[in-house]
């Protein structure tokens, strides 16, 4: 993070300075988890699910703060040099805002219902073989994360590529408002986080906002092959890049073929490789080859970017535990991506057995039943030797494995 004043900061987010004598002083760095604290933090203190940052701000003044950002509610209760604003989440928001435009960054919103980590990241390879740049830390993609990361940008860095999470409604125009992406990429579209959204047209009308946010000067690059995406290509003002294995793609991969840890495809007479496990691979490799041929690198430099790329942990991460070769992809579950692991387990070659251990897919609502149905039914064609279930509908997946086909001793 670039150092700033504190009056830039007030400016901002229009708050109060209480026991501040030099409001030219700056701030390099600002934490909000006080376990975290370092001599000069500025603490920020955000109100989540669990827990109430207002209570540890006097822990971390304590443990060296210089000052902390509180709501004025909880300001009047405290005895230290802070900032009062009326919301510390907004308040962060508009400094994030102010922040990103400090800076003349090629910024890339990834979003999505799968595959926004992995695009996120196979993105930054590319563009890393020729340009300086950052990306979203960890999981840092919902109204916490995204003003977060953006504060993580660097006055050398040239790009980022900022994670855009949704679990309800509004969620992605607020986040892109924060953000302002210049290119909007939009991987995939399916039913996840549906107790909040309450249906997949839901889903598809909070996620299109990306592209009703995009600048006329930008661009956005969508996965063609998934007719829900497609279909949302007329509600960006800004030029669309469709990439896939369809031949009506303005990018189509061909001769798309997997070996153990190995992704291969080709676009036209160019042949590029990645090392991914999975062929749902493609959608986002050819994503990362999209945005780097428009802002102008050449194929080499693009082939060289995807080869830097390393699986993330809990996706489609391969391990090697003794005799066994284990893919990790215990991120998260929806049906996507569960139809994809499938898939995945299905292509890998090995003369031993392949085993599936999956749990529960979580946040289908009143669908939960419906899905893990149809899970014990794609896993029974997928031709898997071995299935390990657990929890709460691991009687529903096997019950249907079973019905479909698979042999009870496999379960």
């Amino acid at each position: 993070m670039q150092p700033f004043p504190l009056q830039a900061l007030i400016d901002a987010t229009g708050g109060t300075p209480v026991g501040l004598e030099d409001l030219s002083a700056p701030i390099d760095r600002i934490e909000t988890d006080s376990r975290r604290i370092q001599p000069g933090d500025l603490f920020w203190a955000l109100k989540g699910n669990r827990h109430n940052g207002h209570k540890f701000a006097r822990n971390a003044i304590r443990d060296g703060a210089a000052l902390a950002i509180v709501d004025t509610r909880h300001g009047r209760k405290l005895n230290c040099p802070r900032i009062e604003v009326d919301d510390t989440l907004t308040a962060l928001w508009q400094f994030a805002n102010w922040y990103r435009k400090q800076f003349d960054v090629l910024l890339i919103g990834v979003t999505g219902s799968v595959g926004k980590t992995t695009t996120r990241h196979l993105i930054t390879s590319v563009l890393s073989s020729r340009f300086r740049g950052m990306e979203s830390p960890h999981n840092y993609n919902n109204q916490f994360g995204v003003p977060l990361s953006l504060l993580q940008i660097e006055a050398d860095h040239e790009f980022a590529v900022i994670e855009l999470g949704a679990s309800r409604s509004g969620d992605i125009e607020t986040l892109t408002a924060i953000a302002q992406p210049e290119i909007g990429v939009i991987t995939a579209i399916g039913p996840a986080h549906l107790d909040g959204f309450q249906s997949v047209e839901n889903i598809i009308a909070t996620k299109g906002a990306l592209l009703e946010n995009l600048s006329d000067s930008g661009f956005a690059v969508l996965n063609g092959d998934d007719r829900n995406v497609r279909n949302m290509a007329d509600r960006s003002q800004c030029p669309v890049i469709l990439v896939g294995e369809r031949e009506d793609n303005d990018l189509q991969a061909t001769e798309v073929a997997v070996d153990n840890g190995w992704l291969g495809f080709r676009i036209q007479d160019v042949e590029f490789r990645v090392p991914a496990t999975g062929k749902h691979h493609v959608t986002s490799a050819l994503i990362a080859v999209a945005i780097g041929r428009q802002i102008g690198m050449t194929d080499e430099e693009i082939i060289q970017g995807l080869r830097t790329f390393t699986p993330l942990a809990g996706r489609c991460q391969t391990r090697k535990i003794g005799p066994w070769t284990v893919i990790d992809d215990t991120y998260n579950a929806n049906p996507r991506s569960m139809s994809a692991a499938c898939q995945t387990l299905k292509d890998w070659q090995t003369p031993g057995s392949r085993i599936l251990v999956i749990g529960d897919m979580l946040e289908l609502g009143e669908w939960s039943d419906d899905f893990h149905r149809l899970l014990g039914e794609e896993i029974a064609r997928s031709k898997i030797e071995k299935l390990i279930v657990v929890g709460s509908q691991a009687a529903n997946v096997a019950r249907n494995a079973k019905f479909h086909g698979m042999d009870a001793g496999c379960l």
